[in-house]
């Protein structure tokens, strides 16, 4: 059997940032964290698709005690590695979340605009807790406070894929996190 190759499929250039193991490592501890700060509760985990996917499926494994799931989906990067000024949100979860213990599970908190979007429509819906979880913070490209619980690790302004994370939607099944180097 051969392989057809695509020529005009460019590969963008990266380097690794976060390998597997420390990636592995980490979301085991925000799994601990969440299992002591929830215990007793019953969380629903608001994924934000889709570069929560690789993230969230790992971090729901790492939880040990009851949760329920749910999605929503939120785009503010459609055309590359530029935010577009407005975010795009669809599928907002159909399950009432009145009195409930939301994690808003977020695979990169970038400007912050699409967290900020998706919590202004949760709190029209009297959650008792809402509390963000991220795999990947940009502290230094947020465009006012994000008070950011529960975060995997903060990274500098560099545009990062795998893991989830893509370009112009390519790249997410990479094992790893790789900062996209300038060509």
């Amino acid at each position: 059997m051969s392989t057809v190759k695509n020529p005009s499929i460019r590969r963008v250039p990266f380097e690794i940032m976060l390998d597997q193991k420390t990636i592995g490592k980490r979301v085991t501890e925000l799994g601990r964290e969440l299992t002591r700060d929830y215990n007793g509760r019953l969380p629903i985990m608001l994924g934000v698709l889709k570069g929560c996917l690789v993230f969230m499926a790992d971090l729901i494994r790492a939880v040990d005690i009851p949760l329920e799931v749910e999605f929503v989906s939120a785009a503010s990067y459609r055309k590359g590695s530029k935010p577009q000024d407005n975010v795009v949100l669809r599928g907002a979860s159909t399950v009432p979340l009145k009195n409930r213990h939301v994690l808003l599970i977020e695979g990169i908190v970038d400007s912050g605009k699409t967290v900020r979007t998706i919590l202004k429509e949760l709190e029209r819906q009297e959650p008792a807790s809402v509390e963000i979880v991220t795999l990947l913070d940009k502290p230094a490209s947020h465009r006012s406070t994000l008070d950011i619980k529960y975060k995997g690790f903060s990274i500098g302004n560099e545009f990062v894929i795998g893991y989830g994370l893509d370009n112009t939607q390519k790249y997410r099944n990479l094992p790893f996190i790789g900062r996209v180097l300038e060509s």
